[in-house]
């Protein structure tokens, strides 16, 4: 399993539509970067927020999710309040190939500012908008911009098909179209 570059991606996203709607270069001018880097994809978060918020004293449980534990935001910039955490999803739609893995990390700008982002594999064979997990960890409110730079996507891809795909034991989060929730 080997790390893919960006002549890779470029090919995949053209002949698989594995990113839709790819950008082929990596656009910086006065955004927080996104587009296709050298080794990955810098992912754009989307406009819509669901944002956590405890006016409801809801008890956030993954098994059962109340949603009364968010609020949903819209809009061009996105506060996280100070210690707390946002879902968003990418701009982007993503389908994996049956021998790609991802992995997706947060990108430098805003870790340097204690904004964490954490968002699990992509499967091979998944597919959909990716829901991102955006956590502030400052004592201070945060600002997302929408339609910019959130995340780096990494691609490897294996050498063997894998034998069961997430599109085969029909995954939960298969083909989702917005921010989803927690489900069991």
């Amino acid at each position: 399993m080997g790390l893919k570059p960006d002549h890779w991606i470029r090919k995949m996203a053209h002949e698989h539509h594995m990113i839709e709607p790819f950008v082929d270069t990596q656009v910086r001018k006065g955004v927080i970067s996104y587009g296709v880097s050298s080794y990955g994809y810098d992912v754009r978060v989307a406009d819509e927020f669901k944002i956590f918020t405890n006016v409801f004293s809801a008890t956030v449980d993954p098994k059962n999710f109340d949603t009364k534990s968010m609020v949903d935001f819209s809009g061009e910039v996105c506060i996280v309040p100070p210690n707390s955490f946002a879902l968003a999803r990418t701009v982007e739609y993503f389908r994996i190939p049956r021998k790609v893995l991802t992995i997706c990390l947060g990108k430098s700008t805003y870790a340097r500012c204690g904004i964490i982002v954490n968002v699990t594999p992509f499967e091979p064979e998944w597919e959909g908008f990716v829901t991102l997990e955006i956590s502030n960890t400052t004592p201070l409110p945060a600002k997302i911009y929408a339609n910019e730079g959130l995340a780096q996507v990494l691609f490897f891809e294996a050498d063997d098909e894998c034998e069961t795909s997430y599109a085969d034991k029909k995954g939960k989060y298969q083909k989702q179209q917005s921010i989803v929730l927690p489900k069991l």
